[in-house]
């Protein structure tokens, strides 16, 4: 299960419930931290008792606090907001008026109310090339090897770099993995990007590991595993606390 896949391919509605529904595997996924919910079973949350649907969306409320709070603190690079623009549209959401915002930033009404315009024709922007997008990529009809891949919403630094298809993933890894192990590790950055990718799907999402364990996976794969694992770090792939006591997936 690709959860990167299905996080960048959810429509606009998924990502305003915060939550995909798998027809085949009848499964709810978090998109924030791709926790599943089994359609069918009936979940205990906070002492109620509730089916996926519904707990899931509770889910998002106790543990994301909101969808708008999780998308809004991605990355510049996805979201193409400013950290003024980030702080004004809280404020927007937690209900206050250009008034009261105003007299707490220290300027005019008039001033805010001019930001709030400028943001909602961002968002008619936006949704015009999304409409465009979408008809164009249904009629290019682009085959799978020349399908892009996934990118990692945490990858640093997002660039040609990432504008690799599934073609040539497949033949880095047939040219750099024998049984799971890396023969040697790349030079250039295309191919470093698709071997860090495998190796990171070694880890389980939604676990933390010791650096111990880490390394323990790290070296069944290739001898210089601090290397590697300060790539996957670099990279965006591992996080990891300041003083390397846990480490995990940065989804």
């Amino acid at each position: 299960m690709d959860f990167q896949e299905i996080f960048w391919s959810s429509s606009l509605e998924d990502l305003r419930n915060g939550f995909v529904y798998l027809e085949d595997e009848e499964v709810y996924i978090c998109l924030c931290c791709c926790e599943i919910f089994e359609s069918g079973m009936v979940y205990q949350v906070h002492g109620k008792m509730m089916d996926a649907r519904k707990a899931i969306s509770r889910h998002i409320e106790l543990k994301h606090k909101s969808m708008f709070h999780f998308l809004i603190e991605m990355d510049k690079k996805y979201t193409s907001l400013t950290d003024n623009q980030k702080a004004l549209m809280l404020k927007f959401y937690e209900g206050r008026n250009d008034k009261e915002i105003a007299k707490e930033m220290g300027t005019s009404s008039s001033t805010i109310r001019n930001k709030r315009f400028t943001l909602r024709e961002k968002g008619k922007q936006a949704k015009i090339f999304l409409a465009i997008m979408n008809l164009l990529e249904d009629k290019m009809k682009v085959v799978k090897e020349d399908k892009f891949i996934s990118i990692h919403r945490n990858a640093t630094n997002v660039d040609e770099r990432y504008a690799i298809t599934e073609g040539e993933r497949k033949t880095y890894l047939k040219n750099y993995f024998q049984n799971k192990r890396l023969i040697s590790f790349p030079k250039k950055q295309k191919r470093i990007i698709v071997v860090l990718q495998h190796i990171c799907s070694f880890f389980k999402t939604n676990q933390v590991y010791t650096e111990k364990e880490v390394n323990e996976i790290l070296k069944k794969v290739y001898p210089d595993y601090v290397t590697i694992r300060r790539y996957l770090i670099e990279y965006g792939f591992l996080n990891r606390k300041s003083d390397g006591s846990e480490y995990w997936v940065k989804l």
